[in-house]
């Protein structure tokens, strides 16, 4: 892999209800969410993706709802960079979700607060303030 890149090229998170966890990401990121099309032999699978400018740094990704794959658990968190991680935490619990663990110093690298989506994902919001 070169090494001029940021070694996160795209994630997923997966969900049990698309429309739900789409309003909770828009809501708590105030950001508007896309539909991705899918080809007809995948009708068991819905994904909405995050938005994305081609030439700024870092990744973008999607919610996916599949059969067959449940969401829930911690072995993944997925980091969304803000401006100040406690503004989009403060929008956490009226969108749904849980606050696990508020806003913290991580010493040199800012600050990250971890919240629970609807679906049970445990994400990280992250900010240098």
């Amino acid at each position: 892999m070169e090494k001029t890149i940021n070694p996160v090229g795209w994630f997923e998170i997966y969900v049990e209800n698309i429309d739900r966890a789409r309003r909770f990401y828009e809501t708590v990121l105030d950001r508007e969410m896309f539909d991705l099309p899918m080809s007809e032999d995948l009708d068991d699978m819905k994904m909405v993706v995050f938005p994305m400018l081609d030439d700024a740094p870092n990744s973008s990704g999607a919610l996916v709802e599949m059969r067959g794959v449940e969401p829930g658990g911690n072995s993944t968190i997925v980091y969304f960079s803000c401006d100040n991680c406690e503004v989009e935490q403060n929008r956490v619990e009226s969108a749904g979700g849980k606050i696990l663990k508020p806003k913290f110093s991580i010493g040199d690298y800012g600050f990250i607060s971890l919240v629970e989506d609807t679906e049970g994902n445990c994400i990280g919001l992250h900010s240098l303030a």
